[in-house]
């Protein structure tokens, strides 16, 4: 399928977004009352998800390198490992 049809259904539906980048999977987002009738639209048009979820997505990056990389990571790691923890968001971009 073309990612072109990707960007033009998701568009009509209501989608925010699309994110298109070689090697990459296709991200389409929206608000999230919107977020059935994007998908709806996607699989319609014969584009079957991987993955279609309501999700936490942070706006601001934040770039993290060196001491501060790692230490991110490290206390990412222990909050995915405890039991209780669903899901763990953050706005890090480990570098």
């Amino acid at each position: 399928m073309c990612s072109c049809l990707n960007v033009t259904v998701s568009k009509s539906a209501g989608a925010v977004s699309t994110s298109i980048e070689p090697s990459s999977p296709v991200i389409t987002s929206s608000a999230p009352a919107d977020f059935e009738s994007v998908k709806a639209s996607l699989e319609s048009a014969g584009l079957k998800p991987e993955l279609a979820e309501v999700t936490m997505r942070a706006e601001t990056p934040v770039v993290l390198t060196g001491d501060d990389a790692e230490r991110m990571q490290k206390l990412l790691d222990v909050l995915e490992d405890l039991d209780d923890v669903q899901a763990v968001h953050h706005n890090a971009e480990i570098e």
